[in-house]
């Protein structure tokens, strides 16, 4: 199974954000990525609904053999993981908003996160809040709209723009010095946002601890890949493979791009 691909599912194009932090990490490695954009986004699914198209994500993977697949959608991870983990056998890396650091390094006591409502209603959110948050205020914010435009190729649009400075002025006047990105679409955001918030407001997201967890996973389950070549890629996506190009172009060399209606 050592040489066998990570799979890895997201409601779109958001996830490889966390599958170019997981190559770097990991280049040897085979990996299948799966963009559900016709899904898209999660976050404003029922439970039931995020459980049902996670199963689904999940089934797909093993069907191409993957050895460890990786949630990479917040929304999935916080109402979904805990059932895949029950009823499969291949492990399984979720994304969590990235609470713990910034309440431990805030030094306003004050830490913004901008997230799916999704993710921002599920109990392991709260529960990772209520841990991790004693002392610190959390001033959440639904990020309605963004996964949508960000869908759609939009990233440094107009409406872009508008949306977040609605989001984020709240949270700089409250006096925030960490913004959490709870979305795995959002780093596509990180330039715009650079440009909104003041300096001293650090942002953080969860893309390096998630492919350190992935590497930490391989190894203890002994699924580290034998190869010394670097890792082939397949990325299927059930809409515009225009859009999912744009946001991989710097690796368009070495990937495969399918449309698939699954």
């Amino acid at each position: 199974m050592e040489n066998h691909p990570i799979g890895i599912f997201d409601s779109g194009v958001g996830g490889t954000s966390i599958w170019k932090e997981i190559n770097a990490l990991l280049p040897h490695e085979h990996t299948v990525y799966l963009a559900d954009s016709k899904n898209a986004p999660y976050g404003e699914k029922s439970k039931e609904e995020i459980v049902a198209l996670s199963i689904k994500n999940t089934e797909f993977l093993l069907q191409e053999g993957c050895k460890l697949i990786v949630v990479a959608c917040n929304t999935a991870t916080t109402n979904a993981i805990d059932y895949l983990r029950a009823r499969y056998k291949v492990p399984f890396i979720g994304i969590e908003p990235a609470i713990k650091p910034a309440a431990l390094q805030s030094e306003s006591k004050k830490v913004g996160i901008l997230a799916t409502k999704g993710t921002l209603s599920s109990m392991l959110f709260h529960s990772t809040s209520e841990n991790h948050a004693n002392g610190i205020e959390i001033i959440e914010q639904v990020g309605t709209g963004l996964v949508p435009l960000i869908e759609s190729g939009k990233v440094d649009s107009p409406e872009t723009r508008a949306l977040l400075e609605k989001y984020v002025n709240p949270m700089i006047a409250a006096g925030i010095d960490y913004l959490v990105l709870g979305c795995t679409h959002y780093p596509y955001l990180l330039p715009v946002l650079k440009t909104l918030l003041p300096a001293h407001v650090k942002i953080i997201d969860s893309g390096e601890a998630v492919a350190r967890q992935t590497k930490a996973v391989l190894v203890r389950h002994d699924l580290l890949t034998t190869s010394k070549e670097n890792g082939t890629h397949r990325f299927i996506t059930n809409a515009n493979v225009k859009i999912l190009e744009n946001f991989l172009k710097e690796y368009k060399d070495s990937l495969e791009l399918h449309y698939q209606d699954f």
